[in-house]
């Protein structure tokens, strides 16, 4: 994504309800329910929808109190949150399968610490995090209001608003925004594709939804009628898994920040924090966000890479992006290992990731959610080391 000057840009988002997402909302399940049994259990699931069927598949290592059975009423149950019970895909009557099985011992001993050997990261890779102050959340523009659409619909769908009366789980928006000298400033167009019971009123359902999308941009930005797309192809009755085949970890870019910024080679759901396709992805955000919210910077991206079975990262890389204030960016990278241990362990630790805390992640994005501190979630969204950061730098 360009930073400067005047463009146009686009992301796009998926609902809870989105093939793709269903599975994803499973194989998090599945990895709450191990971590609920026991915090150091080690899960990669991966996750098929399709019409009436479930199928999980992949790699556990945990407590026998994980039943094939419980494992399989999480997913039903999973299934009847988000919301389906249709004659092509029914949380009480879809056909489920449990083909996980034991994590492979050559892996384990890659990742297990063992005498003086720290913990390894769970596989190579790159991970990627950034932060923009271009809004509150400090995400990027055009995936904060597409994640946002998305995510008041599915609000006011569970609350009975006669807004979305009619509508059913599966959705996708996309929203296009201009830029001058590199800001947002407004919306050039906005797509919403939406399942919705048969015999709907195409033109009431996008003056609703209109309604919905005006409360969400900011004023002034809505753009203009002939550029708001509701159901561009006229009817999307048969949706979700019977409509699509769902599959877990293929929506990287909307789990993330939209295209505005680089993206690894690995998803997140479904994947315990030993692995760091996830965990380190997380921390990538956590230090991104913290760097741009102790003013050092208007845009940050960090990398982080890693080899399996290697405990500290093989490089730390920091972009300001020419918006640093002062700051020098390996000095800050420098910096960034001291504020925190980017060991595998030492992430899992500070952000707290041993817990059954991934089903809420895995539809509406990953990052730029609001971290609560009842529930202690989205602690990768927080930013209390703008201290330390502005500290070690004098500031």
């Amino acid at each position: 994504m360009r930073k400067d000057g005047d463009f146009l840009f686009t992301s796009e988002s998926v609902s809870e309800g989105h093939p793709d997402k269903v599975a994803d909302r499973i194989s998090d399940t599945v990895l709450d329910a191990y971590l609920a049994a026991d915090p150091e259990a080690r899960v990669a699931c991966e996750t098929m929808v399709t019409t009436n069927r479930i199928i999980l598949a992949g790699e556990v290592r945990g407590p026998a109190s994980v039943t094939s059975e419980g494992l399989i009423q999480a997913a039903r149950d999973a299934v009847k949150d988000i919301g389906y019970d249709q004659e092509g895909f029914s949380w009480r009557k879809a056909d489920a399968s449990n083909y996980l099985h034991a994590q492979s011992a050559d892996i384990a001993v890659g990742v297990d610490s063992a005498g003086d050997k720290d913990e390894g990261a769970g596989d190579q890779g790159i991970m990627f995090g950034y932060a923009s102050n271009e809004t509150d959340t400090l995400m990027p523009a055009p995936i904060y209001y597409a994640h946002r659409i998305l995510h008041t619909m599915r609000d006011l769908r569970r609350a009975g608003d006669a807004r979305v009366a009619g509508l059913q789980p599966d959705a996708k928006s996309q929203v296009t925004l201009h830029y001058a000298n590199g800001r947002p400033v407004k919306a050039t167009s906005v797509v919403i594709s939406t399942q919705h019971d048969a015999g709907i009123n195409q033109a009431d359902l996008r003056e609703r939804l209109g309604d919905v999308v005006r409360g969400i941009l900011p004023e002034g930005w809505m753009p203009e009628d002939k550029e708001f797309y509701v159901n561009p192809t006229g009817v999307f009755v048969i949706g979700g898994p019977d409509g699509d085949c769902g599959l877990t970890g293929r929506k990287i870019i909307v789990d993330t920040y939209g295209g505005a910024a680089p993206h690894g080679g690995g998803a997140f759901s479904g994947k315990d924090p030993t692995k760091v396709d996830r965990s380190a992805a997380y921390a990538c955000r956590y230090l991104a966000k913290n760097v741009v919210a102790a003013g050092l910077a208007d845009r940050c991206t960090i990398q982080l890479s890693y080899a399996i079975g290697v405990s500290h990262p093989l490089s730390v890389y920091v972009d300001l992006d020419e918006t640093g204030k002062d700051v020098d960016e390996a000095r800050l990278g420098a910096i960034l290992r001291d504020v925190m241990d980017l060991t595998p362990r030492g992430i899992r630790k500070h952000l707290r990731l041993n817990r059954p805390i991934y089903a809420e992640t895995s539809a509406y994005g990953h990052f730029g959610r609001t971290p609560d501190d009842a529930r202690d979630n989205f602690t990768w969204e927080r930013t209390d080391l703008v201290n330390a950061l502005r500290s070690a730098l004098n500031r």
